[in-house]
């Protein structure tokens, strides 16, 4: 079955009905990249003439151009062009979590209508780059329906807990901090009743312009005059180690100008830095890549999947993990930036993760 894909998309229309071409955008993000209308269009697979036919559309559409070609210079956005741009990439990073869940939504509701619904594993998960791996993985080779759903990590397990999902996925730092911030997790989390599925080792840090130009280094300089901060969600992850790593430090939030924000997705802190609205932010590496931005790293971090004792015995969950421990997953996360394999699909109890655990088993 053909899957379905929800993605948003900007419609410029005039009073008269008429409307630009939807390909605007991917022609600016072209132009941006190589800085040359020919390779822009060679890219986004349009003919020179319609490339240039729809950039002089546009600027009579919006009154200003939105590209400023110069001899021997190339094409470079204006500052309508690049603010358009970076509005649309933000759109589209912090609407992601929300738009992949419908879709998975829908995709299963529609093999079910089609009756060709097969077993199902729920996986409610913070976002990352190595668990969004995992439907593509078993698109191509599983014989399972997998939905999943993005959520921040405690909400994730808290999903484990009521039986609404099968696997969590969930990400607690490496050494001293992840001690500190085990009281975070430690409600949800069942030493007798679930195990841990191991995934992947990655790297929290500080998103900045490319070369740094603000010189922001260390925790104390988000609390600088000028620098404005973008924050991701509370009850997310990277929000609950940035606010322990802040702890350890002393470091009052209220100093930081921007720290009430709350983005959904690392895509979208990036997206704001890029496009300027912010100087920094605390991420992943993807993230930064992904925007041609700079990154500093801090911490590294455990990424895994918390399940139930039952689930580990039924063949959906065997096949899942069977696939994580192949060739072809560790080949999808390899060329991700700051990440690092941590024995994929092998199952460790939950004090062989977390050996600082005294409390009593539940």
């Amino acid at each position: 079955m053909t899957k379905i894909d929800v993605k948003p998309a900007w419609v410029f229309t005039t009073e008269a009905g008429e409307r630009l071409d939807p390909q605007l955008f991917g022609l600016l993000r072209a132009i941006h990249d190589h800085g040359k209308l020919t390779l822009a269009a060679a890219q986004t697979k349009v003919s020179y003439r319609n490339a240039w036919d729809l950039l002089k559309k546009s600027a009579q559409l919006l009154g200003s151009p939105l590209v400023r070609m110069e001899r021997g210079k190339g094409a470079q956005l204006t500052t309508l062009g690049a603010k358009l741009l970076w509005a649309e990439q933000r759109s589209d990073a912090s609407l992601f979590p929300q738009l992949e869940n419908v879709a998975s939504e829908l995709n299963l509701e529609i093999s079910k209508a089609l009756k060709q619904s097969r077993a199902l594993i729920r996986i409610h998960a913070s976002h990352g780059y190595a668990v969004e791996k995992i439907p593509q993985l078993m698109g191509s080779h599983g014989n399972v329906d997998l939905d999943l759903q993005y959520m921040g990590s405690t909400d994730a397990l808290a999903s484990l807990c009521r039986s609404t999902c099968d696997f969590a996925g969930f990400h607690v730092p490496i050494g001293e901090m992840g001690v500190t911030l085990w009281e975070h997790y430690a409600k949800w989390l069942k030493p007798r009743q679930q195990k841990i599925v191991r995934l992947v080792i990655r790297t929290q840090g500080f998103i900045v312009a490319p070369g740094n130009p603000l010189n922001i280094k260390t925790l104390g300089d988000l609390c600088r005059p000028g620098i404005r901060f973008v924050n991701r969600q509370p009850g997310s992850g990277t929000r609950i180690l940035l606010d322990g790593l802040l702890r350890a430090q002393a470091i009052d939030t209220a100093r930081i100008n921007g720290y009430g924000s709350g983005e959904f997705t690392h895509a979208a802190v990036a997206a704001y830095i890029a496009s300027g609205i912010a100087d920094v932010g605390f991420a992943i590496e993807p993230a930064a890549r992904q925007f041609k931005l700079d990154f500093l790293p801090m911490i590294k971090e455990r990424y895994m999947l918390a399940c139930r004792n039952e689930t580990l015995r039924e063949a959906p969950a065997q096949e899942m993990i069977g696939l994580l421990k192949g060739a072809e997953f560790a080949a999808l996360v390899r060329p991700v930036a700051g990440y690092s394999l941590d024995n994929p699909g092998e199952i460790a109890t939950i004090k062989e993760i977390f050996p600082w655990i005294t409390a009593p088993e539940k």
